[in-house]
């Protein structure tokens, strides 16, 4: 049967840090959706309500996580699932282990990142598990024919992408594509008694992870190959390597009206090869 799905994922969204240790503290009162998953959640329904499909809710994680289950529930979500998985599992672990209950979804809607780690790519993992098409980072969605929509991505410079997608596809959302609708009062009566599948889909635990981060540090670029120094003595090397008696145009300090300053970084841009 072809349903529309979505991929959530419940997060303490205000975690406490202890200021002297470092030490992270969730409270699951403050758990829930993060504003990309909100929105993911948002678009779910909407294109099932285009399409005239049902949507299917499913998240990775303890029993503590069907929270955000039962609030897909009371707006609309007709299957619920959920995914035993232990807390920080890998992204390519959690998407294996979505990929099997979401055989046959037309599209799988996800947040962008996630409020917690912030990786953002289970849906590209998801997206080759189900060997979907993928459209990731959208603002913005318009669904056309069934299984067919239009998605915009921004790009540099203020400019926007528009993305084609057919199904099966899986696309990830920003916080700000859609505001999450208020769930109806008979919808948050009923969601308390809503029917929750768990998959079988075996421990996903940190041991599926393939790469292990071993150690993180800044970027640092790699340093550039220069040819062997051609000086006899040690001092001509040592001159030639750090280039102290390379000519160079000295600082200036320019005084000039707004007019003229703007021709003079001109005229510095051209003379520096920037501008032709």
């Amino acid at each position: 049967m072809s349903v529309v799905a979505v991929a959530l994922k419940c997060v303490d969204l205000r975690p406490e840090i202890d200021p002297l240790t470092g030490t992270v503290r969730h409270d699951r009162r403050s758990s829930g959706l993060s504003l990309a998953d909100a929105a993911a959640l948002e678009w779910a329904l909407r294109l099932g309500e285009a399409w005239e499909l049902p949507v299917t809710a499913i998240t990775a994680g303890p029993p503590e996580a069907e929270g955000v289950l039962r609030e897909a529930a009371a707006l609309g979500a007709a299957r619920l699932v959920r995914v035993p998985a232990e807390a920080g599992a890998p992204s390519e672990a959690v998407a294996l282990a979505l990929g099997p209950p979401l055989g046959g979804a037309v599209v799988v809607c996800c947040g962008d990142y996630s409020a917690d780690r912030g990786s953002g790519s289970v849906p590209a993992f998801l997206a080759g598990q189900l060997e979907a098409a993928q459209a990731l980072g959208l603002a913005g969605l318009t669904p056309e024919g069934a299984g067919v929509l239009v998605g915009q991505r921004r790009l540099d410079g203020g400019r926007r992408e528009r993305l084609r997608v057919s199904a099966p596809a899986v696309i990830s959302v920003e916080p700000g594509a859609a505001r999450l609708r208020r769930a109806p009062l008979s919808g948050l009566m009923t969601a308390g008694q809503a029917a929750i599948e768990t998959a079988d889909a075996g421990a996903v635990t940190d041991r599926h992870r393939r790469v292990h981060v071993l150690r993180t540090a800044p970027y640092r670029p790699r340093p550039r190959t220069l040819p062997p120094p051609s000086g006899g003595s040690p001092r001509d090397r040592l001159l030639e390597l750090t280039g102290s008696e390379t000519e160079r145009t000295p600082p200036r300090v320019v005084r000039a009206t707004p007019e003229e300053a703007a021709d003079e970084l001109i005229r510095y841009l051209k003379d520096q090869g920037y501008l032709s």
